[in-house]
């Protein structure tokens, strides 16, 4: 009878610390103390990675085991880091920081065990943008407006006697993107505007530039590859086509043949150096679905293991093509390093960043609804519910760019709200990207102000949720998220 009553008793305390712990709030230093991990790079034997976390609180180089476990920091700056890359043959690291946030980036090269750093750039009023590693480790490739502070032009540096030559000048925004596997080559990405941009093969040597892609009106080119036997390039482009899809494009020819023909972006693209794997993401309404495929096997996609809701991105190859590191972030997962074994066909979490001692299961999901406009059309959206009985106030939130898109990641700020009581709603109206070219520009100059009608549709489809409480709705942005609140506010004081 004591043990029964003892029993009872246990669950009960354990029953009122899991209702107290679910309704806990917590201040918005803890929301903003929520860790994260990125932008992972293998060493060349693929056992080791180094990335960036702000764990102290500001992004800097860490290492860590594929396996997970332990990681070693690095850098100790008071500045952040903004990008590491390591050499695809030797123990060194080339890692990028810019001084109090002026985003005048530098280059610096370290060891793998950061005993010392050594100034690559040493031109500290310019801008410098990492353009990759040769395959043979001896040269790196940037891109920087040393020469005008208007424009960009490509560079190749030696990493032992550190002297940088200009192999390519021209008035505009230039890029370096990727060397060829012989190493006799160079990728130049040119940015004509947000959704028009142009390829060049530059050789390193002659410093003579083909272009590769002429074409009529705006197109996209991303996610550049080369195929193994540097006749061609794997990448993804809307020429033609209303959404971002795979192609192959074939140097001598310049011909453009797609690979796959997806009603939803490819957001991602990197395939393996040997040309056997192709992995990539697609952005299906705003959540990420991981696709590996073997190429040298016909295109067979390999059967991936389950992944929580959420966004992929950061996909990187190890040299040997045998491991895909990613990130990972979701509505209840902050952003961190996971790892697929192709061979073992499993996925490693291999950071665990910080959750400042908020617990996981308190973090709210969105439910993905689509809801009617002015001209009949479906606007996709979130919908976030706080776990709060009765009517709740609302915060409609409104996502930069234009040309971005909000999706189902991790948002501390979100969360907060959440755990207040709030519900959020964040709308991709018309002009938002990942519902293909046409959408996007249903904004454009004088259509701008139907965008902001979206929102005012949006507000009368949440007067028909019986959780919200129509009365309290407020809008919330940032950068043309803050015009759009400021558009709203004009347009429709009254909502």
């Amino acid at each position: 009878m004591f043990m029964k009553i003892l029993m009872t008793l246990q669950c009960l305390f354990l029953c009122c610390a899991m209702g107290a712990e679910a309704q806990s709030k917590y201040n918005i230093q803890r929301y903003l103390n929520i860790r994260w991990a990125s932008r992972p790079s293998f060493s060349p034997d693929g056992n080791q990675l180094a990335f960036l976390t702000n764990i102290t609180g500001t992004a800097q180089v860490w290492r860590i085991s594929t396996q997970s476990g332990w990681p070693n920091q690095l850098t100790f700056f008071d500045d952040r880091v903004r990008f590491v890359r390591w050499s695809p043959t030797d123990e060194l690291l080339v890692f990028g920081k810019d001084v109090g946030g002026n985003e005048r980036t530098q280059l610096y090269l370290m060891p793998s065990d950061g005993r010392e750093i050594t100034d690559l750039s040493e031109t500290p009023q310019a801008i410098h943008d990492f353009g990759g590693w040769s395959h043979d480790g001896r040269w790196i490739a940037f891109s920087s407006n040393r020469r005008n502070p208007v424009f960009f032009d490509v560079y190749v540096q030696n990493i032992k006697s550190k002297e940088a030559k200009l192999v390519y000048q021209q008035d505009g925004s230039n890029f370096a993107a990727g060397w060829s596997p012989d190493d006799r080559y160079l990728l130049v990405w040119r940015l004509n505007s947000s959704f028009d941009q142009d390829l060049f093969l530059l050789k390193v040597k002659t410093q003579k530039a083909v272009h590769l892609t002429p074409h009529q009106g705006l197109v996209r080119y991303s996610d550049l590859n080369w195929a193994p036997d540097s006749n061609g390039l794997y990448l993804t482009t809307d020429q033609g086509r209303d959404f971002i899809n795979i192609a192959y494009l074939d140097i001598k020819s310049r011909r453009l043949t797609y690979l796959e023909d997806d009603r939803w972006d490819v957001d991602g693209l990197v395939v393996s150096q040997n040309g056997r794997f192709m992995a990539y993401t697609l952005n299906v309404d705003g959540y990420s679905e991981l696709i590996v495929k073997e190429l040298s096997a016909g295109g067979r996609s390999l059967p991936s293991p389950p992944l929580p809701t959420g966004i992929v991105g950061r996909l990187t190859f190890s040299k040997q093509g045998g491991k895909l590191a990613f990130v990972f972030s979701g509505p209840r997962y902050n952003t961190d390093i996971w790892v697929w074994d192709l061979k073992k066909g499993n996925f490693t979490q291999v950071t665990h960043s910080s959750r400042a001692g908020i617990p996981q299961g308190s973090f709210a999901e969105p439910q993905l609804i689509h809801y009617n406009t002015f001209d009949d059309r479906k606007i996709p959206a979130f919908l976030y519910l706080p776990q709060k009985s009765g009517r709740v106030p609302v915060i409609v939130y409104i996502h930069g760019g234009p040309e971005s898109q909000e999706k189902s990641w991790f948002d501390s700020i979100f969360q907060y709200f959440l755990n207040r009581g709030y519900a959020v709603f964040a709308p991709n109206v018309r002009g938002s990207t990942g519902y293909g070219k046409a959408y996007t520009h249903l904004d454009d100059v004088e259509l701008r102000e139907n965008s902001v009608k979206d929102i005012a549709y949006g507000v009368e489809y949440l007067k028909t949720i019986a959780q919200v409480d129509p009365e309290k709705i407020a809008v919330m942005g940032g950068s043309y998220g803050g015009y759009m609140v400021l558009a709203a506010l004009t347009k429709y004081p009254d909502l």
